[in-house]
């Protein structure tokens, strides 16, 4: 895989399992509702997908290092893996009950975040265990966050 894709992929991936479970379980504790939470990961499959590649597209550019193919290729990507994640957490919420679908959902989500993190850590010829742990970390604590907060808006809206 080359540069270009291996950022996109990379980017993509890991910012729609963090920013779709984030949002997920932020409407989940606030509304314990299915449509919120499936408009929800709808919203962030499309309009993050697209604000994500956007954000890459002009990064890339701003280093004036790449040529034009090589910043499509990595807003290709990150488009396209962000929109697909996304999507993959669609089906527990159509299986399962909401509360199973949450719990499902963070099971998957930590499992592709963490095969990322061995792959890179891999690559990079560290610690496994450091690097995975560390992404984790990160995941949690935003997982942990957005449910208070869900938590806590409902409290002030009722």
């Amino acid at each position: 895989m080359n540069h270009s894709i291996k950022v996109g992929f990379s980017f993509g991936t890991t910012s729609g399992i963090i920013t779709t479970l984030g949002l997920m379980v932020g409407l989940y504790s606030g509304t314990h509702s299915r449509i919120a939470v499936l408009g929800g990961i709808l919203t962030i499959a499309i309009a993050d997908a697209f604000s994500d590649a956007l954000g890459i597209h002009i990064s890339e550019e701003s280093e004036n290092k790449h040529t034009s193919s090589e910043i499509w290729q990595s807003t290709i990507a990150t488009f396209l893996s962000k929109f697909l994640i996304a999507l993959t957490f669609v089906v527990p919420v159509l299986l399962f009950q909401l509360t199973t679908a949450i719990i499902v959902s963070i099971v998957w989500g930590v499992l592709i975040l963490s095969v990322i993190s061995y792959r890179i850590a891999k690559n990079q010829k560290t610690e496994n265990w450091k690097v995975v742990a560390e992404h984790l970390l990160i995941a949690f604590i935003v997982v942990l966050v957005t449910y208070f907060m869900g938590q806590w808006i409902s409290a002030m809206i009722t």
